[in-house]
């Protein structure tokens, strides 16, 4: 029999909270999603991820629920996984989740329970992240706008390309991460997350890309929306789903101009944050339009400066990816091109190519037009697009 090393990382799963706003009978890691509780969703992610000690924190007087979870989730990880009774606080609950940990593990990952859909790749992104040093959480941008009140009154708009949305799992270096939170149970205040307690020792937190699937089941709603996504795969037979997204960019960039996922030596280039691929952009709209997962400026606005400068290509394959998170598959993508250049006929099937190569073989056909010296694209200001795309549900990944 061949023994496999002990894990260095570990996953303290938090599921001591009572859901009071939830308004169920039973805390809320043990309420239904669907013939799974809460917290059996949300450990079925963390054992998909890679081996880890996972460490269950529980409210009193249902360690033996959790111990069912526990055990049903981890199959022939059993041994990896423990059940230890929640504190007063969520604090605290993490302290005695702390107080399990074994002697050989550097990592540990704080996880809440009620991001019962998180997918396992955001685990393992979130372990691959932590460094000796520094504390990592996974986030997504702000998309609402957001105003400071007082009172009644609304004072000022707030940057949101300065803030993020946390989400679970957190992860950090052990030794870092226990002196932090004895520092914070001393002096006995109350933070909002792990990497406030982090932060507040002195230590340096970063973030990495999040899954909208990552989600807090806090209310009713968000019950409702699990419950939903869970069910999808198993809507028979599955109904296609349509989007369909516009985007316009001027002549006036730097360099030769990239459309339709190819460079046009000696075309003037489009202007825009990334590459001003309008063709590889109202694609990208139309694809999360039909997931409903959002827009382009969401997941590659400026608010991502990682994506400044990025080919079109880049955007479709992470959106692909985006996609495949959420369960859905592409079936096909239409598009609408109007310019009066470049001339596009030459090169048609060498950038539909392209474009399915980026959304993983997906076929996607162009058609191209001019406007008869009319609008924005027939005075030779620019280029505009129109792209419809068709989803079908897939199977939801776990």
């Amino acid at each position: 029999m061949t023994l496999l090393p002990a894990p260095k990382t570990a996953i303290i799963v938090v599921a001591a909270g009572s859901g009071t706003r939830l308004g169920a009978s039973a805390p809320k890691a043990f309420v239904g999603i669907d013939e799974r509780s809460v917290l059996r969703h949300a450990l079925d992610g963390v054992f998909a991820a890679s081996p880890a000690q996972v460490i269950v924190v529980a409210p009193a007087g249902h360690e033996g629920d959790a111990e069912s979870e526990l055990r049903a989730a981890a199959g022939d990880r059993v041994d990896l996984g423990r059940v230890v009774v929640g504190g007063r606080t969520r604090q605290e609950s993490v302290a005695a989740g702390l107080g399990a940990l074994w002697g050989d593990i550097t990592t540990v990952l704080v996880h809440d329970a009620a991001r019962a859909l998180t997918p396992p790749e955001q685990i393992d992104a979130v372990a691959a992240a932590v460094t000796a040093t520094t504390g990592v959480i996974p986030a997504l941008p702000v998309v609402n706008t957001l105003k400071r009140v007082s009172g009644d009154d609304v004072v000022e708009a707030v940057d949101r390309a300065e803030l993020v949305a946390a989400q679970t799992p957190q992860g950090f270096p052990r030794d870092l991460l226990e002196s932090a939170y004895a520092a914070a149970l001393a002096a006995g205040g109350e933070y909002t997350d792990d990497a406030a307690v982090f932060a507040a020792a002195g230590h340096p937190v970063t973030h990495i890309a999040g899954s909208p699937l990552a989600f807090k089941i806090t209310l009713t709603a968000d019950l409702d929306r699990a419950r939903q996504l869970v069910a999808q795969p198993q809507q028979a037979p599955a109904i296609p789903r349509v989007g369909v997204g516009t985007d316009v960019h001027a002549y006036g960039g730097d360099g030769d101009l990239w459309l339709a996922g190819l460079e046009w030596p000696g075309e003037p280039a489009l202007s825009g944050h990334s590459d001003g691929d309008a063709v590889a952009h109202a694609i990208v709209d139309a694809l999360l339009g039909a997931a409903a997962l959002g827009d382009i400026g969401e997941h590659f606005g400026t608010s991502h400066p990682e994506y400044a400068g990025a080919h079109g290509g880049v955007f479709l394959a992470r959106t692909r990816e985006i996609l495949q998170r959420a369960g859905f598959t592409i079936g096909n993508v239409s598009v609408q091109m109007q310019a009066n250049r470049p001339r596009f006929s030459g090169r048609r099937l060498e950038a539909q190519n392209a474009l399915s190569a980026a959304l993983g073989g997906a076929p996607v056909s162009i058609t191209a037009t001019t406007t008869d010296a009319l609008g924005f694209a027939g005075r030779g200001e620019g280029v505009a697009v129109t792209a419809v795309a068709l989803v079908l549900p897939g199977t939801l990944e776990q």
